[in-house]
């Protein structure tokens, strides 16, 4: 979440947009990006300590340990204490109710292309 002019704006508000501009493929690829940017380096996924660790880019900079866990927690699908890149991204998928509404015809879309 951030501040502007006064309103709260969540992030996942903007991922519909940015679908729209980037499509499904430029869209998967950001999300990538994004893993790329708050994994832990030496192990390839998204650890409680990484994630703490980078919390700031991503204006999470205030949330608690315990906040952080339960975000890490949210999408730890297989439940090893991390997040790889295929959790990280349906969760946020799951986080953003504009995505979820198109998600099977964005899926298709990265696949055929």
């Amino acid at each position: 979440m951030t501040m502007r002019g006064g309103s709260v704006v969540v992030f996942e508000d903007f991922f519909p947009v940015m679908v729209e501009r980037l499509g499904a493929q430029g869209f998967m690829e950001e999300l990538s990006k994004g893993f790329r940017l708050l994994m832990d380096k030496e192990k390839g996924v998204i650890t409680l300590e990484s994630l703490k660790r980078n919390a700031g880019l991503l204006g999470l900079g205030g949330m608690s340990d315990d906040d952080v866990q339960s975000m890490l927690s949210e999408g730890d699908l297989d439940r090893d204490g991390t997040l790889d890149e295929r959790e990280f991204c349906v969760l946020m998928f799951r986080l953003s109710p504009g995505l979820m509404k198109g998600s099977k015809e964005m899926l298709e879309e990265a696949i055929d292309s």
